[in-house]
């Protein structure tokens, strides 16, 4: 199979395990992160075939998603290597997708990627950030029945990764503290930093006037 006939099947693929998502990880995120998967990747001179691959499949074994990991991953192997995919390619992809998730860092600290990790990871957490990220965080929240906002409730701090999945309690505007503010911090490509200064200073302005409102100042 041709490099371009292996991203239409991975895409299939995304397409039918996440097409009816309603939690912010549907198609219209996946392609955005696809799409600034291979922008990024142009911008630091990387052949974007395994960057856009992954983008396409980073969520296909999110825990938050599926009911087994090591089901879906299996699953990912098989269907990669039925289309042609090679050894070290599909390695490459399945170590990128299992290690891009914010919640891996709260146990195991910064995670060294390669560079189509860091691509990948990059990409995906832009999408976190500015409008799209806003909107994303209140559908997700709106999901998981969490409040919008609750100032007795404050944001959780050195979270563990089980910690931070636990939902009770959360508030949307306290998950902007706990995990969207600090990603422009941790991207790891200079061209995804450079995208995310005008995204940051969106959320900020959010949050901002979202306190603003809420306590009558304006």
């Amino acid at each position: 199979m041709t490099h371009e006939q292996q991203i239409a099947a991975v895409k299939r693929y995304t397409i039918d395990k996440l097409g009816e998502d309603s939690t912010g990880h549907g198609m219209d995120h996946i392609n955005r992160v696809v799409k600034m998967a291979k922008k990024i990747a142009l911008g630091e001179g990387v052949d974007p075939f395994l960057p856009v691959a992954a983008a396409y499949l980073h969520d296909t074994i999110d825990e938050k998603l599926v009911a087994s990991v090591d089901e879906a991953k299996e699953e990912l192997w098989t269907y990669l290597e039925q289309n042609g995919f090679e050894a070290n390619d599909i390695f490459t992809i399945m170590d990128v997708i299992a290690n891009i998730s914010f919640a891996h860092t709260l146990d195991k600290g910064e995670i060294h990627l390669s560079k189509v990790g860091q691509i990948v990871r990059d990409a995906d957490w832009l999408d976190a950030i500015g409008a799209t990220g806003i909107i994303r965080a209140v559908y997700y929240g709106g999901a998981h029945h969490e409040k919008i906002y609750d100032p007795r409730i404050k944001p959780r701090e050195n979270m563990s990764h089980e910690e931070y999945r636990n939902l009770d309690d959360e508030t949307i505007i306290n998950h902007f503290y706990e995990k969207i503010l600090k990603l422009a911090g941790m991207l790891q490509t200079p061209t995804a930093k450079q995208i995310a200064v005008h995204r940051q200073a969106i959320l900020k302005d959010f949050l901002t006037e979202f306190h603003n409102e809420w306590d009558n100042k304006c």
